[in-house]
């Protein structure tokens, strides 16, 4: 493909030479002399003057040298997107219908173009909206519901009464709606289990990563709102309530009866306790604490979590501690002196 091709695809400014054949996409360091490449990150811009790139996507102010033609948008990581879709080639989707090894209840409504995949097993009164793909090895619990245009691949686990929206995408190994991780416990400490008779609601046009679980409620319900994004090895547990469009990155941890408002950002393997409030467009940093609260909007960082600023004032001040321990020394050492110089 002309790289002329792809910048007016892309809806980019072209700098350079537009009869260049672009046969693919790579990162900026391994890029060769007839692929495509980008930055988005400004801690990049040196690896352009150095990149073996035949052209870079950068953003519309860029001013650092390259060596390659450029390609000027506003979001270079969105248009590197468009760019890397159109030499990817999709994997074949599954044909319509139902696998023979499949098991099937025969109360279970299955919509128009649904695919079906081995070894899948669909218990009684499950629906399975119109156009969704079940890859091989999924289980549909008793009662669940999943939407229309769908995505499962293999191995994805919904239990009892779960419901998933329309046009979402569960990755390998997902398990939503197993029990909560909840027990009474008597005088002598031994635990006996509460039932979680809850269950799980999904909305539409949400990712879910490899192995993430999401537990169902002890009564009502563990909600995921519309457009929310979750990562690889999230833990999810009961009565948790997720906002529309939120992101939760890998190895995060949500504790029960936690509120995470819309369009807020959970960084890797931050921890959060239960019963806590976390506000509308909160950033919380990777492997952060979060004990208490948070207002809309924070920003906030480290264990326990706190307003970023007053979290990096804090480290400023830990990494002066061993000059400031040295001071301390020299200080004593000049007190016993002059001390000494008194007593004589």
């Amino acid at each position: 493909m002309k790289l002329s091709e792809i910048a007016s695809q892309i809806g980019g400014i072209l700098s350079g030479d537009g009869s260049i054949d672009i046969r693919g996409v790579a990162g900026i360091r391994d890029a060769g002399p007839a692929e495509i490449s980008f930055i988005a990150n400004p801690r990049y811009a040196a690896e352009a003057a150095l990149t073996k790139a035949a052209a870079v996507i950068v953003k519309e102010n860029w001013s650092a040298d390259c060596s390659a033609a450029l390609i000027r948008v506003k979001n270079p990581d969105a248009a590197f997107a468009q760019a890397a879709s159109l030499f990817y080639t999709p994997a074949p989707r599954p044909v319509s219908g139902v696998h023979p090894s499949a098991v099937v209840a025969s109360d279970a409504e299955l919509g128009e173009g649904v695919s079906i995949g081995p070894l899948c097993v669909i218990e009684s009164r499950a629906k399975i909206g119109s156009g969704t793909v079940l890859m091989a090895g999924c289980y549909v619990g008793y009662g669940s519901e999943v939407g229309t245009d769908c995505l499962l691949y293999a191995q994805v686990s919904l239990r009892e009464f779960v419901k998933i929206g329309s046009r979402s995408i569960l990755h390998n190994g997902t398990v939503v709606g197993s029990d909560g991780f909840g027990y009474s416990v008597d005088g002598n400490g031994v635990r006996t289990k509460i039932p979680q008779i809850g269950t799980v609601e999904i909305g539409d046009d949400v990712e879910i990563g490899a192995n993430t679980t999401i537990d169902r409620a002890r009564f009502g319900k563990t909600k995921i709102g519309n457009g929310v994004k979750i990562d690889n090895l999230v833990q999810i547990a009961h009565n948790v309530i997720i906002g529309d469009h939120a992101v939760i990155v890998a190895q995060v941890g949500i504790a029960g009866s936690t509120s995470i408002g819309g369009n807020a950002i959970l960084a890797g393997q931050a921890g959060i306790a239960g019963h806590l409030k976390i506000g509308a467009g909160v950033i919380v940093g990777p492997n952060s604490g979060v004990t208490k609260d948070i207002p809309d909007g924070v920003h906030v960082l480290g264990a326990p979590a706190m307003p970023v600023d007053r979290m990096k004032r804090m480290h400023a001040g830990i990494m002066l501690l061993p000059k400031m321990k040295e001071r301390i020394a020299a200080l004593d050492k000049r007190l016993r002196t002059l001390e000494q110089v008194g007593k004589d």
